[in-house]
């Protein structure tokens, strides 16, 4: 666990670095939205792609992988869909619960990946989110337009669509492609793809930082409370008994893990803002769980390391 303690120490340091500079004024509104744009579209396609394409994909357990992410969340779904009566919060309210249970950062991911399980721990993770990132986005949206109506079929579908034009998505659809057909990375775009995708990670981490709000966390209760638990404790818990049960081992274990134990996406805010979901809630479980995560992460990842 000291290791991993090491490992992820500067990580929040740098979490922290973003907050600071944000309170601070340092840099205005403007620029922030348009690094965070930066990181989104081209530098962490960048990493994305030029993981998956160097990775040794023989060695992972892709299809067991992939079920213990997806058996995973089917549980939760179906456990915060059971305990929705006994909530005592409103359908907006649940969808936020909801969306922070499921959904995980993925620049916070990467980054705790490099930091603690280096390149392999990176190509594993690459692998995984491409199998999280959609099956979480189309089912907060499905839950968003049951509980919150976010207006009907016509945004599921959109939702759909936009999902499969995810630049994230298409990078790794990218790197497969330039893995299993043995082309690889190009000599001269490889190493640009690399210094590339090592910005995406400090920015994506101060980022991370400036998009913290403490002040509508100091005012959270019990319901974020239990949907922390949840996500930085059970959720983990599940993807690490999937793993058990599918016998997926190491390096893929240790991807499974750290996905399902990550506090929840910024996007989370703006999904919810746009889709008629609790957005204030949203800001304090991403607040509190981001903070919260510093103590569970070594915690929960010394199982899988």
């Amino acid at each position: 666990m000291g290791q991993v303690i090491l490992a992820t120490l500067p990580i929040f340091l740098l979490i922290f670095v973003g907050t600071l500079v944000y309170r601070r004024g340092f840099l205005g509104q403007g620029f922030w939205r348009e690094t965070e744009k930066l990181i989104y579209f081209v530098l962490f396609p960048c990493l994305l792609l030029e993981s998956v394409a160097k990775a040794q994909l023989g060695d992972l357990e892709i299809l067991p992988m992939a079920g213990a992410i997806l058996c995973a969340m089917a549980v939760m779904t179906a456990l915060m869909l059971t305990l929705r009566p006994w909530l005592g919060v409103d359908g907006p309210a649940f969808t936020s619960m909801y969306q922070g249970v499921i959904r995980m950062n993925t620049y916070l991911a990467f980054a705790v990946a490099a930091g603690v399980g280096g390149q392999p721990a990176v190509e594993a993770t690459a692998v995984s989110v491409a199998v999280f990132v959609p099956a979480a986005n189309l089912l907060c949206v499905t839950l968003l337009v049951r509980y919150a109506g976010a207006g009907g079929q016509g945004s599921l579908r959109r939702t759909v669509i936009a999902v499969a034009k995810n630049p994230l998505i298409l990078s790794i659809l990218g790197g497969i492609l330039l893995n299993v057909t043995g082309i690889g990375v190009p000599p001269v775009i490889g190493p640009m793809l690399s210094i590339l995708g090592d910005a995406a990670l400090g920015l994506g981490l101060i980022s991370v930082g400036a998009g913290l709000d403490f002040v509508h966390a100091r005012a959270s209760g019990r319901t974020v409370l239990l949907t922390t638990v949840l996500k930085l404790l059970i959720m983990p818990a599940l993807g690490y008994g999937f793993c058990i049960l599918f016998d997926v081992h190491g390096v893929a274990c240790f991807a499974v893990v750290l996905l399902n134990g990550m506090p929840t996406a910024g996007a989370a805010y703006i999904l919810a803002r746009q889709m008629g979901g609790d957005a204030p809630l949203v800001a304090s479980i991403i607040t509190v769980e981001t903070a919260l995560s510093m103590a569970t992460l070594p915690v929960v990842l010394a199982l899988a390391v």
